[in-house]
């Protein structure tokens, strides 16, 4: 590892403590408002008037130049997964700060995420300066677009409840959108075309605001122990895919011919999707609905009166 790599590993890591920590704290400040419909804006609106959700806000926001700087000294496919190495952190705080219960799913799934993460950031190609041209970038960043605003339109167009996954998966892609998009925001710097790097920059700023409200709505009532693991996993494995699909950058030079990369890729997504699809994410609902009806995750979004309750 050269010297200009090993900044941009520490710079990953250290934007890596601010999100996690900015994680747990938001989790905690959800979990004391509530909203009875998920996206709304007024869910954001009543957290804004709380110092401390404000704090992990801004602590998040401190983050970002550190990964931009880390993707300037390193490639994509290290960063990501350094990134993702706060997982750790995330079950500490987890369970210090948030009370949650860690159990062996959560354990084995994040070793086997730490192992694929290591896997990838051993086998990392050299970092890339360059990406595909607008068609394919626009075809790959709108499918996941429609990820992330797929919630919402079923939300404005339907009646029907959103389906606890949805949440998990939009907070999930809209961050993977942000972070390519990081990628790419430093790609055009470095070639001086400052009116493209802003107009990335203030889409991924759109994919992380949009993400935010889903991972917000989702951590009203999810473990965090369980979200936060499947939202990072898709954060890694996302952008990690499209390094070499559209990002520059090279496989075929890494060890085995990206063999070593592939299967940790699989190993880190395969834990993820473990989390995701868990019982706790599509029926965690079970223990509200026996203390009075009210609605459960798996169903939150649907048409209800857009009213809270009061704040605990």
């Amino acid at each position: 590892m050269t010297s200009e790599v090993a900044v941009g590993a520490v710079s990953a890591a250290a934007a890596a403590v601010c999100y996690e920590t900015s994680y747990a704290l938001q989790a905690l400040e959800a979990r004391r408002v509530q909203v009875r419909r998920a996206l709304h804006v007024s869910l954001l609106g009543r957290l804004a008037r709380r110092p401390l959700w404000l704090g992990a806000i801004a602590l998040a926001v401190v983050g970002w130049p550190l990964q931009l700087l880390a993707l300037a000294h390193a490639p994509l496919t290290l960063v990501q997964p350094i990134i993702a190495l706060g997982v750790v952190l995330l079950l500490v705080l987890a369970q210090r700060m948030l009370h949650e219960r860690i159990g062996m799913r959560e354990l084995v799934c994040s070793a086997g995420m730490v192992v694929g993460v290591v896997g990838i950031a051993w086998a990392a190609p050299p970092r890339s300066s360059s990406h595909s041209g607008p068609w394919a970038l626009g075809l790959v960043l709108g499918v996941l677009a429609a990820f992330v605003v797929a919630p919402f339109v079923v939300g404005v167009v339907s009646s029907r409840a959103i389906p606890a996954i949805w949440l998990v998966l939009a907070a999930g892609t809209g961050d993977a959108w942000a972070a390519f998009g990081a990628k790419l925001v430093v790609d055009e710097l470095g070639r001086g075309r400052w009116l493209a790097a802003g107009a990335f920059g203030v889409a991924s700023a759109a994919a992380l605001v949009a993400g935010l409200l889903s991972e917000t709505s989702a951590l009203q009532h999810y473990p965090v122990s369980r979200v936060g693991p499947a939202v990072m996993a898709m954060q890694v494995a996302i952008p990690v895919v499209l390094a070499p699909l559209i990002g520059g950058e090279r496989w075929g030079e890494t060890a085995l011919h990206g063999g070593v990369l592939g299967f940790c890729l699989v190993l880190l997504t395969v834990s993820g999707a473990v989390l995701t699809a868990s019982g706790a994410i599509s029926s965690l609902g079970e223990h509200e609905r026996r203390r009075g009806g009210e609605p459960s995750e798996a169903q939150i979004g649907s048409a209800l009166p857009l009213e809270s309750a009061p704040e605990r």
